[in-house]
């Protein structure tokens, strides 16, 4: 079984709620036609202008029966998001007008859903910048409660199964967090690991990557990986992280053992910490396009409900798997 049908068909086990805020974007109208279609969520919301999302759905052909359609402008729960989100942001000194136009935007409104309880996962990007997905996340949902830190993972599928877990790894932070600090960084390493239990069900083996195996060379660079491994084996004992490390002594057997002779993770991680987002992006996309790997994601993490974040430029399959990963965190 692929690692997409993996995650449906706990997400259709699991019967959850979705909101994809996004309601007037053709792709996301088709992904919510597929996502009840075959049952991954137990009820679809997608706001916007009722009459907008209609008119897309028909361009489109994509039957709306049975998806649960969410103007702000005029639903029921107006004025209590309204007021929620005016308590929430009141000490920016905001006014209940602002706070009215600022709920009423989808991406807020999706939020706010989420964090009422009535859904259990949102899923945005197609439409939206991350920065405005974010921001929403960040106002609205907020992170859970010890953490400060909220980043991303791409699980990332190769068609070599001696990689991580039958060839699939978690990859971070790719796309959130620019420069991390030391604590920043050991929360990402936490947070990842997560997420390797959650989407691969497997014991995280966790690698601090550098330039740098275990003090080989010596830099600024290198010694904040190494802040941020004391911090994470501080806070997390119970889980297996250990750097600063190499990608070839990280994933290589033999180069693990030769640069990192007694070390638990060298040659055998699967879930890579970049120190930085440089770093993490143009490492996750050197594989997908060189080695014909998938990524999926990028999952946000930290957050203390599931929402996750689209590419601009994503598929149907794409919205329609992240919208699974993302039920299955609830």
């Amino acid at each position: 079984m692929t690692f997409p049908e993996t995650m449906i068909n706990k997400a259709i086990s699991m019967k959850k709620k979705l909101v994809l805020p996004e309601g007037i974007e053709p792709r996301t109208i088709a992904a919510a036609r597929t996502v009840m279609d075959k049952g991954i969520a137990s009820e679809v919301f997608l706001v916007g202008a009722i009459e907008e999302i209609k008119k897309t759905a028909i361009e489109n052909n994509v039957d709306l029966t049975g998806i649960t359609l969410v103007d702000p402008a005029t639903s029921d729960w107006k004025d209590d998001f309204v007021k929620e989100y005016y308590e929430l942001r009141k000490h920016k000194k905001i006014s209940m007008g602002l706070a009215e136009k600022i709920i009423t935007n989808p991406l807020s409104w999706g939020a706010m859903m989420l964090r009422k309880g009535i859904v259990d996962g949102m899923v945005a990007g197609a439409q939206n910048s991350s920065g405005n997905v974010l921001i929403a996340a960040f106002t609205i949902i907020k992170t859970k409660p010890g953490i400060k830190t909220a980043s991303s993972s791409f699980i990332m599928t190769m068609n070599d199964t001696k990689w991580g877990v039958d060839g699939n790894m978690v990859f971070s932070d790719c796309a959130t967090v620019i420069d991390p600090t030391a604590e920043e960084l050991a929360e990402i390493a936490i947070a990842s690991s997560e997420t390797c239990k959650t989407f691969l069900g497997a014991e995280p083996i966790t690698a601090m990557l550098s330039f740098s195996t275990m003090g080989s060379s010596k830099h600024k660079n290198i010694d904040k990986v190494k802040e941020a491994l004391a911090i994470a084996k501080e806070k997390r004992p119970d889980l297996n992280i250990d750097g600063e490390l190499q990608l070839d002594a990280a994933i290589i057997g033999s180069i693990g053992e030769k640069k990192a002779p007694g070390s638990k993770v060298a040659g055998k991680a699967n879930v890579l910490i970049f120190p930085d987002l440089q770093s993490g992006n143009i490492g996750y996309k050197l594989t997908q396009r060189l080695a014909g790997a998938d990524a999926w994601g990028p999952v946000l993490q930290g957050f203390a409900k599931p929402i996750s974040d689209l590419s601009r430029g994503c598929s149907i399959e794409d919205i329609v798997v992240t919208s699974a990963m993302t039920l299955i965190q609830a």
